[in-house]
């Protein structure tokens, strides 16, 4: 690291968990981020801020003024913008030594494999089972590791994903009936930054080596103000 990297990352540098070793494994890191939603937002600017080298972002999504209020990348002017370009001028101030490959497009059976497979660590915020299935299948198939989350109303989860771990359909069947999107159902704009922050954290965990949720779910209850960790069985 050069003497501008020390200085940046120096709060972190310090801490034991991390030094200098693991600060370097950050900066080595490439990381896809699944959707430029709510949980997004807070992903892609808090592991661009910590220092992971390389960010992917697919998304085919533009910002509309109902994103604002959980989607805090982004601003009013951004009305209209694709996303993952908004997004990528965020980080582009944030943290320009950080490198941005953006995928304005949706993620389905065609791209999935192609995609993936050129990232360390997959960060999954999308708002349908269908993708998440996709997503999960995909790398469970390549054993690249999977950070998931979800939010909807007060409620959110995440939940990590690693060679030979419960994976997400231990969680979800994959006959469920599809859930309501925050489109439908609404969601407590805060929530999507106490969740995405929390799954922020973990990749940073799964890079650094101590991951904490390896097939277990984070259940946080934003109303009543309770969170779980429920282990799960792998298949």
């Amino acid at each position: 690291m050069d003497l501008d990297q020390q200085r940046r990352y120096a709060r972190q540098i310090m801490l034991p968990e991390v030094g200098e070793a693991g600060q370097r494994k950050l900066l080595d890191a490439r990381v896809l981020v699944v959707g430029a939603g709510g949980l997004g937002s807070l992903l892609i600017t808090s592991l661009a801020a910590c220092g992971v080298g390389h960010l992917g972002m697919i998304d085919d999504d533009r910002v509309e003024l109902s994103n604002l209020p959980r989607q805090t990348l982004f601003e009013t002017g951004d009305i209209g913008r694709l996303k993952v370009e908004a997004a990528s001028d965020r980080v582009a101030e944030l943290n320009p030594e950080c490198t941005v490959a953006i995928y304005p497009t949706l993620l389905d059976e065609n791209n999935a494999r192609e995609v993936i497979s050129a990232y360390d660590i997959v960060a999954d915020g999308c708002d349908n089972f269908a993708t998440r299935f996709l997503v999960n299948d995909t790398c469970v198939a390549l054993g690249i590791p999977l950070v998931s989350a979800a939010i909807s109303g007060f409620h959110g989860q995440v939940m990590t994903i690693m060679h030979g771990s419960a994976d997400y359909r231990a969680l979800v069947h994959p006959d469920a009936p599809e859930a309501n999107t925050c489109r439908e159902s609404g969601v407590m704009g805060p929530l999507a930054a106490l969740i995405g922050s929390a799954q922020a954290l973990e990749v940073v965990r799964v890079i650094l080596g101590i991951p904490t949720l390896v097939g277990k779910v984070m259940i946080v209850d934003g109303l009543a103000n309770t969170q779980r960790v429920v282990t799960l069985s792998a298949a």
